[in-house]
């Protein structure tokens, strides 16, 4: 008898709401997905909960927010019910979340390799010099060549490439089991973003973590993730293989595919997505 593998994350019913002078935004409604030790990309335009999703998760949601779920677990651990102090303990350790841009996501007065020693010291008991060896290996897996010499660069002295897979080796270092990319490649040039993503690959799959890739590129997460959730107005509407993606059924997504330039066809002026009022019900 096969017994039934438990998710790395369960999701069910997922609400983020935003109260506002005009009334309450809900910029999340009613998300639901459960994630196993795998790659799966959530896309959808800018303004469809992707990134408020995974933010949620996280516990990055600002103050103000109203967040509300059947379930929001990690393993068996209840990620609503637990005290901030445990969740604050669980950031960086079991969960980590890469933003898209390392400009803004670095301090931009402290070194590169100070920031990820104190990214170790916080979640384990280990000395300077322990930790720096273990910064100087993370930066090294991410396949940056002069580990010892970026370790006491500053953000604003490495290119945005350099910048992404310092912040790549930051969420990494502790050994998390859930990896967030949030938009992890929109502010790379194409040859960097493959390198990226090739760094990303080669993790997960070395260390058995789950990946959230969120993405408003169809196109990069049909050939990288196992999984696609399409995501408009706050909510699901279709989730299929990512190798199937081309056959989606939703008409959101058939317009997004067909949104699209294609290489050797004229297509001038690229085709607008026409919105139907019924996608948001």
């Amino acid at each position: 008898m096969t017994v039934p593998v438990k998710p790395l994350l369960t999701v069910e019913d997922l609400r983020v709401t935003f109260p506002t002078r005009t009334g309450d935004v809900q910029a999340v409604r009613g998300v639901s997905f459960a994630l196993g030790r795998e790659r799966l990309g959530i896309v959808g335009e800018s303004g469809s909960g992707k990134s408020q999703t995974g933010r949620a998760i996280m516990g990055l949601t600002p103050g103000h927010a109203r967040i509300s779920a059947r379930k929001l677990a990690l393993g068996d651990r209840d990620l609503l019910t637990m005290p901030a102090r445990e969740r604050r303990h669980l950031r960086g350790k079991q969960v980590a979340m890469i933003l898209q841009d390392p400009k803004y996501s670095l301090n931009p007065v402290m070194t590169i390799g100070r920031q990820i020693v104190e990214t170790l010291r916080t979640h384990e008991n280990i000395s300077t010099s322990k930790a720096k060896a273990r910064a100087l290996a993370m930066l090294e897996a991410v396949q940056i060549s002069d580990p010892e010499r970026v370790f006491s660069l500053y953000p604003h002295e490495v290119s945005g490439g350099m910048g992404q897979r310092a912040m790549i080796a930051m969420m990494l270092v502790c050994g998390p089991e859930l990896l967030i990319a949030d938009e992890p490649t929109s502010a790379l040039d194409v040859t960097v973003q493959l390198e990226v993503l090739d760094i990303l690959d080669k993790l997960v799959a070395d260390r058995g973590m789950g990946l959230i890739f969120i993405s408003h590129d169809l196109r990069l997460v049909s050939s990288f993730c196992d999984r696609v959730i399409v995501m408009y107005a706050g909510r699901i509407v279709e989730e299929l293989p990512a190798a199937n993606l081309a056959d989606a059924q939703h008409p959101y997504t058939r317009g997004l595919l067909n949104c699209l330039p294609t290489i050797g066809s004229d297509r001038h002026p690229l085709p607008v997505l026409d919105r139907k009022p019924e996608w948001t019900l």
